[in-house]
């Protein structure tokens, strides 16, 4: 007995928009998906590929699965976005990104201009910024990378690398930022480099420039721009397990407070600055909707798991207990920034965008002046944000060094 394969019409009128398809009977192409969102210049869509999701956008020159299949569920891919095989939902992908075979994407994670990894990479709320580069085997889950310049000078993350972002107790306020937001976004910083064959225990930051040498775990900040760091490893001891004792609470609460408070920056970056370049490209406005969306997500994740963790607190100290009395107040100063972009950027930006130039493009050719206002702006969102959240427990003494 035949039967009609799912998604033939959908196949049909990819085909018959330019879309190549090589092998177009071994699709499944789910009846959500709306080709409407999917260009038909330059797209090849290679053998064994699945798409799924009414949000899913395959912008112009994209290519999936030419090292093996794809699965693709509501994700927005810019232009010139390459997957060469695995599985990627609910997630974004902005010009010309990048990953290789058996990669593992889920929600929350942004890939920026030009950023990628090589074979079995695994991601879930983690944002890239330009040009950075992960290698193969890798676990990089639940934090923010920036730094770097160009795709000859980039942030890299060498092979076999992971970020520890689970506790034995269930903990998961553990998000780590590689480099920070207001000067990541200038794209005019020293790279960052974590050898391969290493980890990190979230949350941590590092300043831009930072080496960390293969082989090692970080576990602590490194407050610093361009430093070495050859973590030394801990003596070795043994005391009584202490479930969410959370020693460190004051640096667990301003590592996971100033996180969020840069993705409130990143969203103004993108609300303020981005817009218009996206507008430029066709799909571009649904791409944006979908980074939108994946920004919004990752707030909500971030946030999620404070409260998770201030229920676990022990609230026999006062100040702790004052935590869990002020909770609400403590996390209900995140979202919606303002978007308010300082002249001196947004003239420029303007005259970048009148003169039909990438948004790459227009970030490189900003002058001092206007990536000094930009990244004041940037900066005074994360500092009003975490000084608000801090005012609503001073007993904890928030963002003094434990």
């Amino acid at each position: 007995m035949s039967t009609t394969p799912r998604g033939l019409a959908i196949v049909e009128t990819l085909q018959a928009k330019g879309v190549h398809l090589p092998n177009p009977g071994s699709l499944d192409i789910a009846d959500d998906v709306d080709p409407d969102r999917i260009s038909g210049d330059g797209v090849t869509i290679h053998a064994g590929c699945r798409l799924r999701g009414a949000r899913t956008v395959i912008s112009a020159g994209c290519t999936l699965g030419a090292e093996g299949p794809v699965t693709l569920d509501d994700c927005q891919l810019g232009p010139g976005v390459d997957l060469k095989g695995g599985y990627f939902a609910k997630a974004v992908f902005l010009e010309g990104a990048n990953l290789g075979l058996a990669a593992h994407v889920r929600e929350g994670t942004i890939l920026e201009e030009e950023a990628g990894g090589a074979h079995c990479v695994g991601l879930k709320q983690t944002i890239l910024f330009p040009f950075v580069t992960l290698g193969s085997l890798i676990n990089f889950c639940d934090c923010l990378m920036s730094g770097g310049t160009s795709r000859s000078d980039h942030s890299e993350v060498g092979s076999s690398y992971i970020h520890f972002n689970f506790t034995p107790d269930g903990n998961k306020t553990t998000a780590s930022l590689f480099g920070d937001v207001p000067r990541g976004v200038m794209l005019d910083q020293p790279a960052i480099f974590l050898g391969g064959q290493g980890g990190a225990v979230g949350p941590v930051y590092t300043g831009f420039g930072t080496v960390v040498a293969a082989g090692s775990v970080l576990r602590s900040d490194v407050d610093d721009d361009g430093l070495l760091v050859i973590p030394d490893a801990p003596q070795p001891h043994t005391r009584p397990v202490a479930k969410h004792s959370y020693r460190q609470l004051p640096r667990l609460l301003e590592r996971n407070l100033t996180y969020v408070a840069s993705l409130d920056a990143l969203d103004a970056w993108y609300r303020g600055v981005r817009r218009p370049f996206f507008a430029a490209q066709e799909l571009g406005a649904l791409v944006y909707e979908g980074a939108l969306a994946a920004l919004a997500g990752a707030r909500a994740e971030r946030l999620k798991r404070l409260k998770t963790l201030i229920g676990h607190v022990d609230d026999a100290d006062p100040a702790r207990a004052q935590l869990k009395e002020r909770a609400d107040a403590f996390l209900g100063g995140f979202g919606s920034p303002a978007t308010e972009v300082p002249e001196a950027l947004a003239a420029e930006l303007a005259a970048a965008l009148a003169a039909g130039r990438s948004y790459i493009a227009a970030i490189k050719q900003l002058s001092p002046d206007a990536r000094a206002a930009g990244v004041a702006w940037l900066q005074g969102i994360i500092d009003g944000r975490t000084a608000a959240a801090a005012a609503s427990v001073p007993a904890l003494s928030l963002f003094t060094r434990a």
